[in-house]
This record gives structure tokens, sequence and C-alpha cells, in this order.
């Protein structure tokens, strides 16, 4: 105990031990203790002493330490020091913390040596993922700190055991779900350094739940507003979505798209932006880029880009890119994100154009990022981001070139000079005095007219006012009256890119650039000088406008034919010379990195030089333009003729895609049309059923409602009955009874119009009836067709035997016609020649009756058929009468319904009165029966007029 005393720091007697005597004892009673708690000791003291002695402890002391995990894994406290001593010794973060202070570097590697000892056994490994399996957190915490330093020092070959040993991925997933936050934390990080550069685990890792779980932990942290572990969360999501097509289609697939859209709600205020919320907002529109990479397949990029449409994901990008308040950094971020969400999809660049600036008057996005980027006060990376965005909104987006063009068009322009468009701003960067605004509004215009035939045409027609008093000038005149004054370099390079990707593939504009003969003379003189480095780029694009008029040349104008404009090469330049200046181009370093991504990323403002599309454009035409500068008159004569049969089928082809869209537009028309008129029928059936339910409610009531006169009649007939019985003659009386007589009438008038109403539902009924006989005859109609099938079957059966029988008919002719000749050519035999003659005449006759029998029934049955056509019209023709028929009898219900409620009115106003006179003859003192009283005093009388009856 005094020994390790001394080691802990404790008094001691004699001299103090050298390090790596004492790191030599400490592992001689780890390997020869008996006792679990002096090797416990042993441990921990190695390990205090392994941050100092980093390289004693890893030389003498590792084999011990893995031998401490294989034996004493049911102790966890010693499992714990074992793992801390390893981690200590392997790890390079406490190596970097004495850099920091100044303290002597060691000169190798000693963590990734270490690494690879502990390592070369690889069931060490395998007993390190068992180790972190345990839920004794001494145990578990370093092991997935150790796990995590050895995949930072041999990354590749860790990741290459954990995967081939069993569920070695599965075990640490586990750690995502532990409610202990620092596992948790740290085990985000092991999956981080596991997941680097390999699809084989990212898929595992992906599968086993992962996007969910980190989804989750993002939501819990906060979204944005979370700290670090958000951070490192979303540094996982990039290692596992980057590059690995499966495992985006997987989170596209499992709507996982749709939880991204809260990272975005950032409030209208804008304020409280920590360090912290930037990164993690940075890293989250990063994420959203990696799924709608230009790199991906363009499959996968279109469905997410559609998908961040449908959830709002790409209105809310939107919003915080016109937010106010929102830092440099992020919004550049913004506008790059949008960009690739937008890229060659049409919806989302439809919307993208419809969005609109909080100003006063609002003006549309895309007009006020325009504005930033011709701004030469705004940071170089915010115009290079919206010139990405511009070119992103206009990628395989016709329409949206259009508009574009179309503010630059003399008819669109606004006089009134309210308003900016996005051409008076590209016009106007186009003619700035700030080199960058000449490039940016040249590579995007350039985008306007990129595959754009139409458009280059319309462009030509832009007028620009250049001066006071001087006319204007074509907008294609004043970029080259620039590009001959001189200016900058990056100025020149911009309009040499706009005007060769203005006038390729378009004869029209070749011929307008002609037409000034001044522009000839410039780019010959330029090829042919011979200047200094920085001008051999604008000498090979000078090279390249030369030759796509010549290559593009529609020989219109004499004096700049293509065997005109070739002549003067040989003299001026020399084909070698020129040849050699157009490859200045493709050779140049800037040039290779613009080929590289769509998205423009320069270091300085310097270095902008090239467009990703137009590196394309001079892939596609440097040999074809070099070709054609060695091409004879007459193989331009046969490349003239290939190109026009080539438009002529490709007109043809475009006719007949013309032709069959229509008629795809027609059938769905046509189905469009049959579904409406299959629910029209539908609608009709069940208003024909209402209808009939309808009518017999109707034939109810007035079953009822003439119950209920009857009862009214008998009523008054008693009233009248007891004022003579009783003998009143009073005035008041005499009133009511003149009352009564013309309620009477009334009563009668209204049983007449009950009886026509009678007859009205007996037509209905009829028309019932009449509508099931129309039922009968769609019937008929039906068995009238097959019928008709039936007869033209037999009519073809009948056919087949006449053609047979023709056949036979013929035979017969021959054989008889060969009988002839021999009977003439025999006399001796002429009574037989004769007797065969007969018998041949004798059945040509019957032939004959049997064709005309076949004939006759011929006859008959076409005009049977010709009588089923007519019934079948006839039937047609009563099927219309019959639905005039029925929308009438629909009227004349309607109308009898309204009648029958004016009656209902009419009898409940009858009943109010009826009671009112009975009040006021009660009122009177005339005694009044009730409708109950007056049945029982009638059936009494009844009875005794029979007892009188039988006793007479």
């Amino acid at each position: 105990m005094d020994f390790l005393r001394g080691v802990l720091g404790g008094p001691s007697a004699g001299p103090q031990p050298s390090g790596a005597e004492t790191i030599q004892k400490l592992c001689d009673r780890v390997a020869s203790s008996t006792l679990l708690d002096d090797r416990r000791d042993a441990v921990r003291a190695l390990k205090s002493l392994s941050k100092k002695y980093r390289l004693e402890v890893g030389i003498q002391a590792m084999e011990h330490l893995i031998h401490v995990l294989q034996t004493d894994r049911s102790d966890s406290e010693i499992i714990g020091y074992a793992l801390d001593t390893l981690y200590n010794v392997i790890s390079n973060d406490l190596e970097e913390e004495e850099q920091e202070e100044n303290l002597p570097k060691q000169v190798d590697d000693l963590g990734s040596q270490f690494t690879e000892i502990f390592i070369k056994q690889q069931e060490n490994v395998t007993l390190l993922l068992t180790l972190v399996e345990e839920f004794d957190f001494h145990v578990r915490w370093p092991g997935v700190k150790l796990l995590t330093s050895l995949l930072k020092q041999q990354g590749s070959q860790v990741q290459q055991i954990i995967l081939v040993s069993p569920m070695g991925v599965s075990r640490l997933m586990d750690l995502l779900a532990d409610s202990r936050e620092v596992i948790r934390n740290d085990g985000v990080l092991l999956l981080q350094q596991l997941t680097k550069s390999n699809a084989a685990i990212q898929k595992i890792v992906a599968f086993e739940n992962a996007f969910e779980r980190l989804l989750d932990i993002i939501t819990e942290e906060g979204n944005s507003d979370g700290g670090i572990v958000v951070e490192d969360c979303l540094l996982l999501l990039q290692n596992l979505l980057k590059n690995n097509n499966s495992n985006q289609n997987f989170f596209k697939e499992g709507s996982y798209i749709q939880r991204m859209k809260p990272w975005f709600e950032v409030g209208d205020d804008n304020c409280g932006w920590t360090a912290q919320k930037v990164t993690n907002l940075h890293l989250m529109l990063q994420l959203v880029r990696v799924l709608v990479s230009p790199t991906n397949p363009p499959g996968a990029t279109s469905s997410c880009q559609k998908a961040m449409f449908h959830c709002g994901l790409l209105q809310q990008l939107c919003t915080i890119l016109m937010a106010t308040g929102v830092p440099a950094d992020i919004l550049t971020e913004t506008i790059n994100t949008v960009s690739e969400v937008i890229r060659g999809c049409q919806m989302n660049q439809d919307y993208f154009a419809s969005v609109n600036a909080p100003s006063n008057p609002p003006r549309p996005a895309i007009v006020v990022l325009l504005m930033s980027m011709v701004n030469e006060r705004q940071p170089f990376v915010l115009r290079c981001a919206v010139l990405y965005c511009f070119q992103c909104f206009l990628y395989r987006n016709q329409k949206g070139q259009e508009e574009i063009v179309s503010t630059l068009l003399p008819s669109t322009i606004d006089a009134t000079g309210n308003s900016v468009s996005a051409g008076q701003l590209l016009c106007g960067g186009l003619f700035s005095t700030d080199s960058l605004s000449n490039w940016c509004a040249a590579v995007a215009l350039a985008h306007a007219l990129q595959e754009n035939a139409t458009l280059k045409e319309q462009l030509l027609r832009v007028q620009l006012a250049t001066s006071i008093g001087n006319p204007p000038v074509s907008l294609l005149q004043q970029c080259t009256n620039i590009l001959s004054q001189g200016s900058k370099v990056q100025t020149r390079v911009g309009l040499l890119m706009l005007l060769c990707t203005w006038l390729s593939n378009c004869s029209i504009a070749v011929t307008h650039f002609l037409h000034n003969p001044a522009n000839i003379p410039f780019l010959t003189g330029q090829i042919a000088e011979n200047l200094g480095e920085e001008e051999h780029l604008v000498q090979g694009l000078c090279a390249l406008l030369l030759g796509i008029s010549i290559y593009y040349n529609d020989n219109s104008l004499e004096n700049y034919r293509k065997e005109k404009l070739k002549q003067l090469i040989e003299k001026r330049i020399g084909r070698e010379n020129f040849t050699e200046k157009l490859g200045f181009i493709s050779k140049h370093e800037l040039y290779s990195r613009a080929a590289q991504k769509p998205q423009p990323s320069f270091s300085s403002p310097d270095h902008m030089m090239f467009d990703h599309e137009f590196t394309k454009l001079v892939k596609e035409l440097e040999g074809v333009i070099s070709k054609a500068i060695y091409k004879s008159s007459e193989e331009d004569k046969k490349e003239e003729e290939v190109k026009k049969t080539l438009e002529q089928h490709d007109n043809i082809v475009t006719h007949y895609k013309k032709v069959i869209r229509e008629q795809d537009q027609e059938l769905e028309e046509l189905k469009q049309r049959i579904n409406t008129l299959t629910s029209q029928n539908e609608q009709l059936q069940a208003t024909v059923t209402q209808q009939v339910s309808q009518i017999q409610q109707h034939k109810d009531q007035y079953n009822l409602l003439k119950v209920q006169l009857g009862k009214d009649t008998q009523h008054h007939n008693s009233h009248s009955d007891a004022f003579q019985m009783n003998g009143i003659q009073t005035e008041d009386v005499s009133k009511l009874k003149e009352e009564l007589e013309e309620w009477k009438n009334k009563h009668e008038l209204v049983q007449g119009q009950l009886r026509e109403k009678d007859s009205v539902i007996e037509k209905l009924k009829s028309s019932q009836l009449e509508m099931g006989t129309e039922q009968s005859s769609q019937s008929s109609k039906s068995g009238g067709l097959e019928l008709s099938h039936e007869l033209q079957k037999e009519l073809e059966m009948l056919r087949s035997q006449i053609k047979l029988q023709s056949a036979e008919i013929s035979k017969l002719q021959l054989e008889n016609q060969k009988l002839q000749v021999t009977n003439t050519s025999s006399d001796p035999v002429l009574g037989d020649g004769g007797a065969a003659a007969a018998n041949s005449s004798e059945l040509e006759g019957r032939l004959e009756q049997e064709i005309k029998e076949l004939k006759s029934e011929v006859k008959a049955l076409l005009e049977e058929k010709e009588s089923l056509k007519q019934h079948l019209d006839s039937s047609s023709s009563t099927v219309a009468i019959l639905q005039d028929e029925k929308s009438k009898l629909q009227q004349e219900v309607a109308e009898s319904k309204k009648e029958q409620d004016d009656l209902l009115v009419l009898l409940a106003d009858q009943d109010q009165k009826l009671s009112a006179l009975k009040n006021k003859l009660k009122d009177l003192g005339v005694p009044v029966e009730d409708e109950d009283d007056i049945e029982s005093g009638d059936q009494g009388d009844e009875d005794e007029d029979g007892d009188e009856e039988e006793q007479d």
C-alpha cells in the first residue's frame, strides 16, 4: 500500500521512482493481483497517469487493459477505469490541449499508432461493441468515447470491422434512444464518424430509423433555436443523405421533407440571431440543398422539389428571402437554396415568379434580387447567389424567358417609368461602369436566350436610346460598340459570351451581326494580334464568335458568305493560328472550374470569367467550328442539304407530334363528355324515381282531402237541420246561412278543381306507363339489333354457299364443254353424247333454279334488314318524343304540386272560417254539434228508423 500511496501522491519513505518504473509496477500489479480491489486500484492509478505519461502507459499497459476488459466484465468500476485509460492513450484531443499550452509536441501521431495496435485484433473492437451495449453509465459512456476516438484515428478500418460484426451498427443505433442526454449526444458524434464516406453503413443507419430519431431530437431541442446538439444531428443527417440516392429516396418516401418546414419558421421581428442559431439554420439550408442538388439524378431531384412545394417549404424559404433583418450569410445561403429548389421545376418556377417583396408598391422578388445583383455596394457572395438564382429560374423555363425578354421589347415597356422591370435592370447593368455588373447582366441575359431561337430573334427588335438627339441603337449594335471601345477584360468576356450565345443556332442574328461592316474587321484584328496572356481569353472568345458567324451563316449577305469569311481567315489570321486561339478557351484554368458545377463560386471578382452553361456551348461548338474552317464549298453545300433534309424531317416529326397531341386532347374531351352524360343520365333516373314517389304522395294527400271535405259537407248539413228544427229566424242566423251558402259554392268549386287534378294524376299514371313502354322499346331496340346481327350472320353463310355452288357450276360447265367436244369428235356415239347433253342441261336448269331461290331469299333478308333499320329509326324518334313528354310531365307535376299546395291553403282558411262561424252560432245561442256528435247522432237516427219500419 505504501507503493500505491506514493503513486497517488501520498508521503512515502525513500527516493521517488520514475514514471516508467511506476507504470511498470502498476502493470505487474494488474497482471498478477488475485484480488479485484488491488487490480481496480492499479487501473485507477494508470488512469491518473495516462494523461501525463501517455506514451509509457500506451506501450506498457494496453495489453493488460484489454485483458481486464475481457476478464473483469462483472465489475463495472474497473471496466470504466480501463476504458477511460485507453481513451486517454488513443485520443488526440488531449494532445491538442497540450499544444495549446505550448508543451512539446509529440513527433509521431501517437493516437493513430495506438489505434492500429488496438484494432490489429478485431476481437477488441467486437468486445468494445458489446461493452457499449451495457446500460451502466460508467461503462457505456467511456466505451462510446473510446469507439469515437478509434473512428477518428483509423476510420475506414474500424468501419469495416463494425460492418462485418453481427448487429454491429444496430447496437450503436440504440444510443440515440438512451434517456441520458450525455450518452445520446456522444452517440450522435459516434454515428457522425461511423457514417463518413461509407455508403453501406449509411444505408444501414438510415433503415434503422435514424431519420425519425434525429428529427425528434431536433424538435425536442427547439429546431433552429437549439444548441450544439441540433448542429451535431444536422451534420449526421448530411452524412446520411449527401451523395446517397437510396437514402434520399427513403427520406422523401418517409415524408420527412414535410417535417423540415418548422425549421424555417422564423419570427417577424427576426431578432436574437445568436451564433449557434445562424450555424443551425445554415446547416438546415445545406440539408435542403443536398436533397435538390443538380448533381443528383434528375428524377429524384424533381420529386423532392415537388414535395417541397406541396408541403409549403418553398413558400417558407421565400418568406425568409423577402424578410428584413436576416444575417447576410443566411440570406445568401437561402437564395442559393431557393435557386436549387426551383431549378428545372416548372411548378416551383411559376410560384417564384409570383412572389412579391413586401414593399410599397409591391415589386416582384426577381426584380428586387436583380437590383441587388447590379448594385456594386452589395457583397460579392450575395451578388453571385442572386445570379445563380436567376439562372435557375430560367433553366428549362421558356415561359420565364419570354417574360424577361418581353420587358425589353418596345411594345411592353412601361412608358410612365413608375416601375423598374427586369429587362431595364439587366440593360442598366450591362452598360454600367462596374465591370462585375456588366459580366453578371450579360450572363443573365444569355440565360434568357438559352436554347430559344424565337427569343433570339425577338431580342433583335430591342432599341436603346444612347443620348438625347441621337437615333436609337439596337441592343446588338450597342454590345459590339462597347466591345470595340476596349473596356475591362471582364466586361469584354461577358459581352462576348452573350454574343456567342445569341448568335449560336440563329441565322437571322448572324445576318444582323454581319450587317455592321465594323464587326468582322474588329474580330480578325483581335485574333491576329500577338497580345499578352491576359488577352488570350478575349482572343479565344473572338475566334469562337467569328466561327459561329461562319457556321450559322445562311449566305444571305454577298460580301460575308461562308467562303469569303474562310478566305479572310486564311489571309489575315491563318487556319492553324485561328484554331490555336480558339483552343485558348478550353485550356484556361477558370474554364475548367466553371465546367464542374452550375453554381457560380469564385474566390474573388477577378476570377469571375466563365459561366457553366457557356462551357457546354464551347464544348459543343469548338470541334464543329474547327472542322468548318477546313471544309470546302462543296462540302458546305452537302452539309446544307443534309441540314435541310434534317429540318424537313424534324418538321414532319413535330407536325405528327402536334397531331397526336391534338388527338389526345380530343380523346380526353370525349371521355369527359361521356362521364358528364353518364352522370346526367344517373341524375335523370334519380329524378324520375323521385317524381314517381312525389306523385304517390300527392295521391295520398288528395285522398285525405276528399275525406276531409266529405266530413265538412256533412257538418254543414247537420247545422242547417238544426236551424230548421229550432226555428230560429233572427237576422244573424240568416246572415250566417248566406255565408254558409257562399262557402258551399266555394266548396263545390274546390271539388271541381280537385276533380281536374285527379284527371292530371291519371294522366301522370299513363305517362309512367308510357315510360315503361319506352324502356320496353329500348329493349326491343336492343333485340332488333341482335336480330340484325343474326341476319347478317345468315347472309354471310348464304353468300359462302352461293360461292361454293357457283364454283361447282363452273366445274360442271367445264365438264359439259369437254363432253360436247368429245361428242362432236366421235360420230358413232352421237346418241350417247345427246343423252349427256340432256343430263347437263337438266343439271344447269336445277342449278339456275336453286340460284334464283337463293337470290330471292337474300332479297327477302335485305328487305327484312331495311325494315329493322326503319324500326330502329322510328324507335329512336319515339325515344326523343318520350323524352320531350317526360320533361312536359315533370313541369305538369310541378304545377300540380303548386296548385295542391294552394288548395291546402284554401282548405285551411275554410276550416278557420267554419270554426269562426261555429263560435258565432254558439254565441247567439244556437246549439252547434261537433263532428263526432253528428256522426253518433246520425247513427242513432238510422237505428230509430229501422225500429219504426219493423213495427210497421
